[in-house]
């Protein structure tokens, strides 16, 4: 079995209240993920939602293959590209600096190696937001409204969706 995962992240602010979300998408099922912060950076709460999306996956799952879509090229090249001279470098950047949001970074890997352990193939494709992808926008809309759901200091209107694919009105 396949499973897509597409992701967004959103600060109310560079730092600020910020949310994320994760949609996977399976053969019967789609499960929407969304959360929040206080007081956090939209890279992070992209990670988030990566990191977020890849911890749903569990080995009752039987997945052969995940497709993580992100409208951030910072996530991309950052696991596919960045991550492994990080690592060489002791989490250090091309500029000898340390590397921002290591911690999240670090767990990002941590679930790709997982998954790989158990004999997924991993792809990460890149997708431009705002482009009129469905999916993409949808993420775009839980990881906003979990955003606002913080600065409102209340659970936000929006109901995540947990159910079967054929009823998913985003597809």
């Amino acid at each position: 079995m396949k499973i897509t995962i597409y992701t967004d992240g959103s600060s109310r602010g560079n730092p600020g209240p910020g949310g994320w979300a994760a949609i996977l998408i399976t053969e019967n099922e789609v499960i929407e993920l969304g959360g929040a912060e206080d007081h956090t950076t939209n890279n992070r709460m992209e990670l988030m939602g990566a990191i977020k999306g890849l911890k749903e996956i569990g080995p009752h799952m039987h997945v052969e293959e995940v497709e993580v879509c992100t409208d951030s090229e910072y996530v991309k090249k950052g696991i596919t590209e960045w991550i492994n001279g990080w690592k060489a470098k002791g989490w250090k950047n091309s500029l000898k600096k340390d590397v921002l949001n290591r911690d999240l970074w670090e767990e990002l890997d941590h679930e790709e190696a997982r998954l790989k352990e158990a004999g997924i193939n991993m792809k990460w494709t890149y997708v431009p937001g705002h482009a009129g992808v469905a999916l993409n926008e949808r993420a775009d809309v839980i990881a906003t409204s979990c955003a606002d759901s913080v600065i409102e200091k209340g659970a936000t209107n929006l109901q995540l969706y947990r159910g079967p694919k054929v009823h998913y009105e985003y597809l």
